[in-house]
């Protein structure tokens, strides 16, 4: 049976995001939404009728052609041939999940009844979203300035007839489209291809998908992490609250009461040691860790204000009789964003690394590489190779493409904040991410077999709950597969909205 989302201008969150998407809701229009969106329309129609005026984007060209004024009879083709003149994207083609969050975005943006858009035009959207028709929309294009428009074009196109979708699992033709659901295409009125190209849902889907999966891997990294502690047979005391209330960072805090949860009732935490302390990449997990939940909180922050916004151009205000251009669909907080998180993410798989590093160096009471009969057997000393390449190359990703910009339009679109560019690096930081502790996962699980006792009934039951997918290594065998299923077993995990929204 399916449940339902309103679209009501109500705000999202992440917890809410996440509800919409796993419980697989369906979209409907409230009436104070259809309301709105009417109210709008009907304004801006009167307003054509009275106005000589020209007004930007509803009665003149685009970008540096915006002084070039456009005849009434006119204007239904302006804002088609907006539409496909920007559908020039490149490269990959971005997942269904991404466009499903795009779709859902747009929807929320129009609803709040600025954009002059007709209620048929979001209402085939919702049923984009709905019957999971994903338009194909590429991952190069947007500036990230005047809105995402080359991606979002895409997006568009179906609505016209033009343009591919995916439908159940097929790429067919929009036109294609059309024919199997009886619908006629819809037909853009003054500025609604605007409303549709202006806007940031490339930048924001992309960066809810990655903060919804990086609040995820922000948990595993501590849970992961003190399984590794306790392979290591590592020390309790950096995780002491004490150490903590004196540099009260909230993330630090909240990942050191995270772990010592972790370790309840370990018989190996609360044996005694013979070393007075720890590698950083263990006793500093509480500051390293805890400083990328910071990070995230912050851009989470950001996001929520952004898919909860208006980011076309121009705005218009019914009651104050205004329709003001601006700049709302710039990129600049989240390109800003998207990089800070690039730069937290690529740290947890950078200090992760160090400790699966540490793991196979054969210190304290562990064999060289995790294997017995070490130099028959390699054991775990390429995983290791991999895992280093992978941050590595985290490292390239998390280069900053803010502080980058390119004048466009023949100037009038001077600087722009390549936030685009920032999204799409950071879902590969972030799906890097998730094999760097995959790997973690598979090196300390082996580490914790050699331990002489039992770690705590919650880590000893997540290392089962492992085991049932990947084994201990005896003797040296193809890892490739074991970290393919170490991978998706991170990815199948169900976490508490409790745990990773608080």
């Amino acid at each position: 049976m399916s449940t339902f989302h309103y679209i009501d201008n109500k705000l999202l969150d992440l917890a809410k995001i996440h509800q919409i998407i796993s419980s697989e809701a369906k979209l409907v229009l409230s009436n104070n939404a259809i309301q709105k969106i009417e109210k709008c329309r009907v304004f801006l129609n009167e307003k054509m009728k009275s106005i000589s005026k020209p007004i930007y984007g509803i009665n003149t060209g685009f970008g540096a052609l915006y002084n070039v004024k456009i005849d009434g009879n006119n204007l239904q083709k302006l804002q088609e041939n907006l539409v496909m003149s920007h559908a020039c994207g490149a490269g990959e083609e971005i997942t269904n999940e991404v466009v499903k969050l795009m779709l859902l975005f747009k929807i929320q943006a129009l609803s709040y009844g600025h954009s002059g858009v007709q209620l048929a035009t979001v209402n085939r959207l919702i049923d984009f979203y709905n019957n999971d028709i994903f338009p194909v929309v590429y991952s190069q294009g947007s500036l990230g300035a005047s809105g995402d428009l080359s991606p979002l074009a895409h997006l568009s196109l179906p609505l016209i007839g033009l343009g591919e979708v995916i439908y159940k699992n097929e790429k067919i033709s929009g036109q294609r489209l059309l024919e199997i659901f009886s619908w006629d295409k819809i037909n853009l009125q003054s500025k609604e291809g605007l409303a549709l190209l202006n806007g940031t849902q490339f930048m924001s889907a992309f960066g809810i998908h990655c903060l919804l999966k990086s609040h995820k891997l922000s948990y595993l990294a501590d849970l992961i992490g003190t399984i590794s502690l306790e392979g290591f047979d590592g020390r309790i005391e950096p995780f002491s609250h004490l150490i903590h209330s004196v540099r009260p960072h909230n993330g630090q805090i909240k990942t050191a009461a995270r772990i010592k949860g972790f370790l309840q009732d370990s018989n190996l935490i609360s044996q005694e040691k013979k070393h007075i302390q720890d590698p950083y990449s263990f006793r500093c997990m509480p500051q390293v860790h805890g400083a990328t939940k910071d990070t995230i909180k912050f851009v989470t922050e950001t996001f929520l204000t952004e898919i909860n916004s208006v980011t076309d151009n121009p705005n218009i205000f019914v009651d104050e009789n205004e329709i003001i251009s601006g700049g709302n669909f710039h990129g600049q907080p989240l390109a800003l964003g998207l990089d800070f998180l690039a730069i937290s993410i690529a740290e947890l798989g950078n200090i992760s690394e160090r400790r699966i590093y540490q793991l196979v160096s054969g210190h304290r009471h562990l064999p060289p590489f995790l294997v017995s009969n070490p130099g028959l057997n390699s054991g775990f000393m390429i995983p290791q190779y991999t895992a280093a390449s992978i941050v590595s190359q985290n490292k390239q990703y998390a280069t900053p493409a803010s502080i980058d910009s390119i004048e466009s339009s023949n100037g009038q679109e001077d600087h722009v904040s390549m936030g685009a560019n920032a999204a799409t690096k950071c879902k590969k930081v972030v799906d890097n991410l998730q094999t760097i502790l995959a790997i973690e996962m598979f090196t300390a699980s082996q580490a914790l077999s050699f331990g002489n006792g039992k770690s705590s009934p919650f880590l000893e039951s997540m290392v089962s709950l492992f085991r049932q997918e990947v084994t201990i290594v005896s003797q040296d065998r193809v890892m490739h597969h074991d970290i393919v299923n170490a991978s998706e077993f991170i990815n199948s995990l169900e976490i508490d909205n409790n745990e990773l929204f608080e």
